[in-house]
């Protein structure tokens, strides 16, 4: 099995910036990849960012392109998402999910990931 603990979460105003953390722990040998998810009150689940261990490729959705970066630390199985240029929109709660397989199209889809964190919430003022 393999435990997920985010930190980092907060209250922000718009404008301003966030590092969420990740701590993998457990057989984090058998996870390819780590992503990041988000769910807005009333909102479902939705994909914000993917890396993979190996080589580090990413994937983004496009809402966040350009404001937030993903990456890891393999020696310390932490992967963190940094979050610049916060808006309202952005308010949630934030997920840290693992996925054991490679993936092609269905990477953003939460079903395809096999552990989940607890979530942090992040917050941002207008």
């Amino acid at each position: 099995q393999v435990q997920l603990v985010e930190s980092g979460g907060g209250l922000v105003q718009a404008g301003g910036s966030l590092r969420l953390s990740c701590a993998a722990s457990g057989r984090t040998s058998s996870t390819y990849a780590m992503g990041w998810f988000r769910q807005a009150p009333g909102k479902e689940r939705e994909f914000v960012a993917r890396i993979n261990w190996d080589v580090g490729a990413t994937r983004y959705t496009d809402s966040v392109k350009g404001r937030f970066t993903i990456s890891r630390d393999n020696a310390k199985k932490m992967v963190y998402l940094q979050m610049n240029s916060l808006q309202p929109e952005d308010t949630a709660v934030y997920y840290c999910a693992a996925d054991r397989v490679p993936r092609g199209s269905d990477y953003a889809r939460d079903a395809a990931y096999d552990y989940w964190g607890q979530g942090t919430q992040v917050t941002v003022s207008s």
